[in-house]
């Protein structure tokens, strides 16, 4: 058999390709930065158009994975540095320490005498965990880990850990690999709002992004399903500002093509739990490409859902709400709506954007460059929804044993 394949990602792109390429009979390599895998689809709340949880789609790649002695898995890993060509790659892989090993069980006592909080990135920082967590629910591996950024080494979670699971000396490991391909699925992140302005995210606390709103709707967020304000106040109205960032040449000057589906959908939990709200989706173009449209079409004749296109220009906060103001284009009307909630529909940026590994090549936006034996896929080269990103992973998992073959 042909060398092995490194996967970069462990997200929804990362596993689709990692389980069609190991089930071909190829040995994979999959590298993941955070301590769990799942990536942005374990932070979602549904899926659109069938509106379902993503958790049974996970739980299927999970299992796949377990019972597949041909994919390798290293979480809280990052590759730092790519070189060599298509057949024969040298890539360095640090190890981040995550203190707590597979002796594991989760049981939860370092949990409760672990003194510290911090903020839980995992719901965007709308609580807390303790320094020592269980990243989410399902995760995989479904073992706890320690954030070192607030971990005062106090020890007390060593002391009621019957199964010699921590080690607080554990340190960072450095790990070199020799493959044949590499597919790039780093994915993305929401672009970052505090950078718009005229809209208040930051300033004021009922302005959110709209994976903030994901992560409200879903029963395992911080607020276990209830779509609220910050002062835990009802929805009466909301308002949805659709390319938050995007198709602007001071921000993303591309567009993201899924936020307004996304917005769509979110309407949808809102009307769910509030049947009497009335909800404002503030655009530039509604973009429903292809089977979508059927699901707009759902959407639009709700009656207490009203698309204006227009684009917002500011947000502001008057005796406790929020003055959304907006020209409609169409009527000409100046729209100034008093509503409980905005929220942001931010753009998807490539995680490279940030941090780009050496060896591999991106462009201007920070998207993966397709090159010989490396191979973008899912939103590390083009904005896409889920199902698009399973079809992207596919077609790497399919080039990537090309090259392997040919090994």
């Amino acid at each position: 058999m042909a060398g092995e394949i490194l996967v970069i990602g462990g997200g929804i792109a990362g596993l689709t390709a990692a389980v069609e390429i190991a089930e071909t009979g190829y040995d994979v390599i999959l590298v993941e930065k955070n301590p769990y895998l799942g990536g942005r689809v374990a932070q979602l709340n549904k899926y659109f158009p069938k509106m379902c949880p993503p958790y049974c789609g996970l739980e299927i790649f999970f299992k796949r994975i377990k019972t597949n002695p041909k994919i390798k898995i290293f979480t809280n890993a990052e590759v730092v540095n790519v070189s060599g060509e298509a057949g024969n790659f040298e890539v360095t892989v640090k190890i981040k320490p995550r203190y707590v090993n597979e002796n594991c069980t989760a049981c939860g006592k370092c949990v409760e005498v672990c003194p510290v909080e911090r903020p839980n990135d995992f719901n965007f920082g709308m609580d807390k965990t303790k320094a020592i967590y269980l990243p989410n629910e399902i995760s995989i591996p479904f073992i706890y880990c320690i954030d070192d950024k607030y971990c005062n080494k106090c020890g007390e979670c060593v002391k009621v850990c019957k199964y010699n699971a921590i080690n607080l000396d554990d340190t960072e490991k450095t790990m070199k690999l020799n493959v044949s391909a590499i597919i790039v699925a780093t994915g993305w992140k929401p672009y970052d709002a505090t950078k718009l302005d005229n809209l208040g995210y930051g300033k004021y606390p009922n302005v959110i992004t709209n994976m903030e709103l994901e992560r409200l709707a879903s029963p395992n967020g911080p607020t276990k399903g209830k779509i609220q304000t910050k002062d835990g106040r009802p929805i009466q109205k909301v308002a949805f500002v659709q390319c938050a960032g995007s198709r602007d040449e001071n921000h993303l000057p591309y567009c993201s093509a899924i936020c307004c589906l996304a917005s769509m959908k979110q309407a949808m939990y809102i009307r769910e739990q509030y049947p009497d709200a009335k909800i404002y989706i503030f655009y530039i173009d509604i973009r429903a490409f292809g089977r979508y449209e059927d699901f707009y079409a759902k959407v639009a004749e709700d009656p207490n859902i009203f698309f204006i296109k227009g684009k917002v220009a500011k947000v502001e906060e008057q005796n406790g709400k929020l003055i959304v103001t907006a020209e409609d284009v169409e009527s000409g009307v100046k729209h100034r709506e008093e509503v409980d909630l905005v929220v942001l529909a931010t753009g998807m940026q490539p995680s490279s954007a940030d941090y780009k590994i050496p060896g591999i090549e991106y462009d201007e936006y920070g998207f993966v460059k397709e090159k010989p034996g490396i191979i973008p896929a899912g939103v590390a080269a083009q904005p896409l929804e889920v199902a698009r990103v399973n079809e992207s992973a596919t077609a790497a998992a399919l080039k990537a044993i090309q090259i392997a073959r040919r090994c």
